[in-house]
């Protein structure tokens, strides 16, 4: 592919907390490799910042990712938005150009292509820890792998309720329970994904359920996190938050390229080689 040179070459992510965000490393890595001459930062934003960052942005910008606590809050701020960000909620890739934002949600293609990836090409019953932006887009990913029966566990289920009427929309059975009651469930689910940051993550679980259900965890500083941890101990199996960010993020080079996720870009393999090369150990054992 010959070299990307358009004068819209800034990108960033934006979020907080944002200084161990991962995704200026891959990000880079990727534009390397597929020869593209954009640059790519990390910048610390919160919610109430957003509309006047936004509002700056000027002709040399080319997109944005967004992280927590921002996929919800740029919704309204976009002049137009992808169906997929409509169903979710939220948006974590936005496209500017020409003085407008577009929005794009890769984090459900980045959770499919990790099942995947796993060897879990079918899904029937799926836990959900947590209840935020990410939680509804591993919940429609969930649901087309498959999966019909769905508990989400939230420290206030009541927040958990716009989740239940989105898996409900789309034909699966949702239940609703406290964070506690993950510990004590009699059933073992295919996967248990939790979608807390890592150090908020204080539930432990028995050895027959580490050992049964995979663990997708999207946390990954620190990583192995302690619930990854307990599941690498009895040899279980897990998707970690490299995983996921690596999929998702290629999705959004895709977008950033072409408009669009739908079409491999030309050496995408290779960028998606140098992306896990510049975040994992060269012998690959993430979890020692």
């Amino acid at each position: 592919m010959p070299a990307e040179t358009s004068d819209r070459s800034k990108l960033a992510v934006l979020g907080s907390p944002i200084a161990h965000s991962l995704s200026p490393t891959i990000h880079r890595a990727a534009y390397e490799t597929l020869g593209f001459d954009w640059e790519y930062d990390a910048v610390e934003l919160t919610g109430e910042s957003l509309p006047a960052f936004l509002g700056a942005l000027d002709r040399r910008w080319r997109g944005l990712s967004l992280t927590m606590p921002l996929k919800r809050d740029v919704v309204p701020l976009l002049d137009w938005a992808d169906p997929l960000v409509e169903l979710v909620g939220g948006a974590n890739t936005v496209v500017v150009s020409e003085g407008h934002l577009w929005g794009y949600n890769t984090d459900v293609e980045g959770a499919m292509r990790s099942f995947l990836d796993a060897g879990l090409s079918n899904l029937e019953s799926v836990w959900i820890l947590g209840a935020g932006a990410t939680a509804a887009s591993l919940l429609v990913a969930s649901i087309r792998m498959g999966a019909q029966s769905i508990e989400i566990f939230a420290r206030t289920p009541s927040k958990a309720e716009p989740l239940k009427k989105l898996g409900e929309s789309l034909g699966a059975t949702l239940t609703l329970r406290q964070w506690k009651e993950a510990m004590t469930a009699a059933a073992t689910p295919d996967v248990i994904m939790t979608t807390v940051p890592g150090g908020a993550m204080d539930l432990t679980f028995a050895e027959s359920v580490r050992r049964g259900a995979v663990l997708f965890d999207v946390a990954y500083d620190p990583w192995p996190s302690d619930v990854a941890q307990s599941w690498y101990e009895v040899d279980g199996r897990v998707i970690s938050g490299h995983d996921l960010l690596i999929n998702q993020a290629i999705a959004q080079v895709r977008i950033f390229a072409a408009g669009t996720a739908d079409v491999p870009l030309p050496h995408e393999a290779d960028a998606i080689d140098a992306m896990r090369t510049a975040i994992e150990p060269p012998d690959g054992h993430i979890h020692s």
